[in-house]
Protein backbone atom coordinates (compact mmCIF):
# COMPACT_ATOMS: atom_id res chain seq x y z
CA UNK A 1 0.00 0.00 0.00
CA UNK A 2 1.27 3.49 -0.89
CA UNK A 3 2.45 5.80 1.85
CA UNK A 4 -0.07 8.45 2.79
CA UNK A 5 1.16 11.90 1.65
CA UNK A 6 1.08 14.73 4.17
CA UNK A 7 0.92 18.51 4.15
CA UNK A 8 4.62 18.46 4.95
CA UNK A 9 5.23 16.45 1.76
CA UNK A 10 3.22 19.01 -0.21
CA UNK A 11 5.24 21.81 1.42
CA UNK A 12 8.54 20.15 0.49
CA UNK A 13 7.38 19.60 -3.11
CA UNK A 14 6.20 23.20 -3.32
CA UNK A 15 9.57 24.46 -2.12
CA UNK A 16 11.36 22.41 -4.79
CA UNK A 17 8.96 23.75 -7.42
CA UNK A 18 9.40 27.40 -6.47
CA UNK A 19 13.19 27.06 -6.21
CA UNK A 20 13.25 25.84 -9.81
CA UNK A 21 10.82 28.61 -10.78
CA UNK A 22 12.99 31.30 -9.18
CA UNK A 23 16.14 30.06 -10.87
CA UNK A 24 14.32 30.00 -14.20
CA UNK A 25 12.79 33.43 -13.68
CA UNK A 26 16.18 35.02 -12.93
CA UNK A 27 17.36 34.00 -16.39
CA UNK A 28 14.08 35.10 -18.00
CA UNK A 29 14.12 38.47 -16.22
CA UNK A 30 17.66 39.20 -17.37
CA UNK A 31 16.75 38.33 -20.95
CA UNK A 32 13.55 40.40 -20.75
CA UNK A 33 15.50 43.38 -19.35
CA UNK A 34 17.81 43.30 -22.38
CA UNK A 35 14.78 43.29 -24.67
CA UNK A 36 12.95 46.12 -22.89
CA UNK A 37 12.74 49.37 -24.81
CA UNK A 38 11.55 51.45 -21.85
CA UNK A 39 14.36 52.38 -19.41
CA UNK A 40 12.07 52.24 -16.37
CA UNK A 41 10.96 48.73 -17.35
CA UNK A 42 14.53 47.63 -17.98
CA UNK A 43 15.60 48.87 -14.55
CA UNK A 44 12.62 47.22 -12.84
CA UNK A 45 13.36 43.87 -14.49
CA UNK A 46 17.08 44.07 -13.67
CA UNK A 47 16.29 45.00 -10.08
CA UNK A 48 13.84 42.12 -9.72
CA UNK A 49 16.38 39.68 -11.18
CA UNK A 50 18.75 40.74 -8.39
CA UNK A 51 15.94 40.53 -5.86
CA UNK A 52 15.11 37.03 -7.12
CA UNK A 53 18.67 35.94 -6.44
CA UNK A 54 18.09 37.02 -2.83
CA UNK A 55 14.83 35.08 -2.85
CA UNK A 56 16.76 31.98 -3.89
CA UNK A 57 19.05 32.49 -0.90
CA UNK A 58 15.99 32.76 1.34
CA UNK A 59 14.61 29.54 -0.10
CA UNK A 60 17.92 27.85 0.64
CA UNK A 61 17.53 29.04 4.24
CA UNK A 62 14.06 27.49 4.37
CA UNK A 63 15.50 24.19 3.13
CA UNK A 64 18.10 24.40 5.91
CA UNK A 65 15.38 25.06 8.49
CA UNK A 66 13.49 21.93 7.45
CA UNK A 67 16.65 19.85 7.15
CA UNK A 68 16.34 19.13 3.42
CA UNK A 69 18.73 19.63 0.52
CA UNK A 70 17.95 22.70 -1.57
CA UNK A 71 17.09 20.94 -4.80
CA UNK A 72 14.71 22.24 -7.39
CA UNK A 73 12.13 20.16 -9.20
CA UNK A 74 11.18 20.91 -12.79
CA UNK A 75 8.18 23.22 -12.77
CA UNK A 76 6.18 22.81 -15.95
CA UNK A 77 4.07 25.86 -15.12
CA UNK A 78 7.01 28.25 -15.08
CA UNK A 79 8.48 26.56 -18.15
CA UNK A 80 5.23 27.25 -19.98
CA UNK A 81 5.10 30.86 -18.83
CA UNK A 82 8.74 31.32 -19.80
CA UNK A 83 8.13 29.78 -23.25
CA UNK A 84 5.18 32.10 -23.76
CA UNK A 85 7.32 35.10 -22.80
CA UNK A 86 10.01 33.98 -25.26
CA UNK A 87 7.41 33.63 -28.03
CA UNK A 88 6.07 37.11 -27.31
CA UNK A 89 9.57 38.59 -27.27
CA UNK A 90 10.21 37.12 -30.70
CA UNK A 91 6.80 37.94 -32.17
CA UNK A 92 6.60 41.54 -30.91
CA UNK A 93 10.26 42.61 -30.93
CA UNK A 94 10.78 46.11 -32.29
CA UNK A 95 7.03 46.82 -32.23
CA UNK A 96 5.16 49.50 -30.30
CA UNK A 97 3.58 46.74 -28.22
CA UNK A 98 6.88 45.00 -27.33
CA UNK A 99 7.12 46.37 -23.79
CA UNK A 100 3.42 45.82 -23.16
CA UNK A 101 3.63 42.10 -23.98
CA UNK A 102 6.92 41.82 -22.10
CA UNK A 103 5.25 43.22 -18.98
CA UNK A 104 2.28 40.87 -19.43
CA UNK A 105 4.62 37.88 -19.57
CA UNK A 106 6.64 39.05 -16.57
CA UNK A 107 3.45 39.63 -14.58
CA UNK A 108 2.17 36.16 -15.42
CA UNK A 109 5.36 34.76 -13.90
CA UNK A 110 4.99 37.06 -10.87
CA UNK A 111 1.38 35.99 -10.32
CA UNK A 112 2.44 32.35 -10.37
CA UNK A 113 5.14 33.06 -7.78
CA UNK A 114 2.73 35.10 -5.63
CA UNK A 115 0.32 32.15 -5.57
CA UNK A 116 3.11 29.71 -4.69
CA UNK A 117 4.63 31.85 -1.94
CA UNK A 118 1.23 32.59 -0.41
CA UNK A 119 0.43 28.89 -0.25
CA UNK A 120 3.86 27.91 1.08
CA UNK A 121 3.74 30.62 3.75
CA UNK A 122 0.34 29.42 4.91
CA UNK A 123 1.45 25.79 4.98
CA UNK A 124 4.60 26.72 6.92
CA UNK A 125 2.43 28.49 9.48
CA UNK A 126 0.09 25.49 9.73
CA UNK A 127 3.08 23.19 10.19
CA UNK A 128 4.47 25.38 12.98
CA UNK A 129 7.50 26.46 10.92
CA UNK A 130 7.43 30.12 11.93
CA UNK A 131 10.98 30.94 10.75
CA UNK A 132 10.24 29.44 7.34
CA UNK A 133 6.89 31.26 7.22
CA UNK A 134 8.62 34.57 7.96
CA UNK A 135 11.14 34.08 5.14
CA UNK A 136 8.40 33.08 2.71
CA UNK A 137 6.30 36.10 3.74
CA UNK A 138 9.24 38.40 3.05
CA UNK A 139 9.55 37.01 -0.47
CA UNK A 140 5.78 37.13 -1.00
CA UNK A 141 5.78 40.86 -0.18
CA UNK A 142 8.65 41.48 -2.62
CA UNK A 143 6.74 39.67 -5.36
CA UNK A 144 3.64 41.76 -4.69
CA UNK A 145 5.65 45.00 -4.83
CA UNK A 146 7.19 43.93 -8.14
CA UNK A 147 3.76 43.13 -9.54
CA UNK A 148 2.47 46.55 -8.48
CA UNK A 149 5.47 48.29 -10.05
CA UNK A 150 4.96 46.35 -13.30
CA UNK A 151 1.29 47.37 -13.27
CA UNK A 152 2.27 51.03 -12.97
CA UNK A 153 4.82 50.73 -15.77
CA UNK A 154 2.28 48.81 -17.88
CA UNK A 155 -0.27 51.59 -17.62
CA UNK A 156 2.20 53.95 -19.28
CA UNK A 157 3.63 51.37 -21.72
CA UNK A 158 0.17 50.26 -22.84
CA UNK A 159 -0.81 53.88 -23.54
CA UNK A 160 2.38 54.39 -25.54
CA UNK A 161 1.73 51.20 -27.51
CA UNK A 162 -1.85 52.24 -28.20
CA UNK A 163 -0.80 55.75 -29.25
CA UNK A 164 1.80 54.26 -31.55
CA UNK A 165 -0.88 52.15 -33.21
CA UNK A 166 -3.12 55.18 -33.53
CA UNK A 167 -0.33 57.04 -35.30
CA UNK A 168 0.05 54.11 -37.66
CA UNK A 169 -3.66 54.21 -38.45
CA UNK A 170 -3.49 57.88 -39.34
CA UNK A 171 -0.65 57.09 -41.74
CA UNK A 172 -2.73 54.49 -43.52
CA UNK A 173 -1.56 51.39 -41.68
CA UNK A 174 -2.56 49.98 -38.33
CA UNK A 175 -5.59 48.31 -36.87
CA UNK A 176 -7.80 46.30 -39.12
Amino acid sequence: MATQKTLEDAFNNGLKDVLYAERTSVRALKKAAKAAQNDELRQALEQHAQESEGQIERLQQVFEIIGKAARGKICESIQGLNAELEDHLEEFKDSEAADAVLIAGAQAMEHYEIARYGTLRTWAQQLGMEDAARLLEETLEEEKRTDELLTQIAERANQQADQGEGEQMEGGEGRE
